[in-house]
C-alpha cells in the first residue's frame, strides 16, 4: 500500500505564530502536530509534546521550539518504508510530498490503523 492511500490533510502554520495559537489549532482540529512553513518551503514540524515542554512560556513563537529537522516522504512510497523511516528517526509524523509540494501527512497512528496492509514479516523481523 502507498502512503498516498492513507495520508491525511496536513495542517500548516507560519513559523511566526505563538505556541498558544498553535495549541488552539491542534485542539480545534483534534490533531497532534502541524507542519510549519515559510512561503512554499517546510521549515519545521511542531508537535503537541513540543508545546507541552514549553507550557510555562506560551508566549514563545513556534519557530523557537519546532523541530527543524524535517524528514518527508514521497506520496508513492510504501507504508513499510514510512514505518522504517519513523522508527529509525524516532518520529511519529512525516510530511508527504509530490515532487516539491506538500500534499499531506502520514502518522504512526495512520500506519498502525492500516497494519493489515503491511507485510506480516515487517513487524516481526
Amino acid at each position: 500500500m502507498k502512503v498516498s492511500e492513507i495520508m491525511n490533510k496536513a495542517f500548516v502554520i507560519e513559523e511566526n505564530i505563538g505556541l498558544k495559537e498553535a495549541a488552539k489549532i491542534m485542539s480545534d482540529k483534534n490533531i497532534g502536530g502541524l507542519i510549519v512553513m515559510k512561503g512554499e518551503k517546510i521549515t519545521g514540524v511542531i508537535a503537541e509534546s513540543d508545546i507541552l515542554k514549553n507550557v510555562s512560556n506560551l508566549g514563545k513563537k513556534v519557530s523557537a521550539v519546532m523541530n527543524r529537522r524535517v524528514i518527508a516522504i514521497d506520496k508513492n512510497d510504501s507504508l513499510e518504508n514510512a514505518a522504517e523511516i519513523m522508527a529509525e528517526n524516532k518520529i511519529k509524523r512525516l510530511p508527504v510530498m509530490d515532487k516539491q509540494e506538500l500534499v499531506g501527512i502520514v502518522t504512526a497512528t495512520d500506519i498502525l490503523a492500516h497494519c493489515d496492509a503491511v507485510d506480516d514479516n515487517f513487524f516481526f523481523d
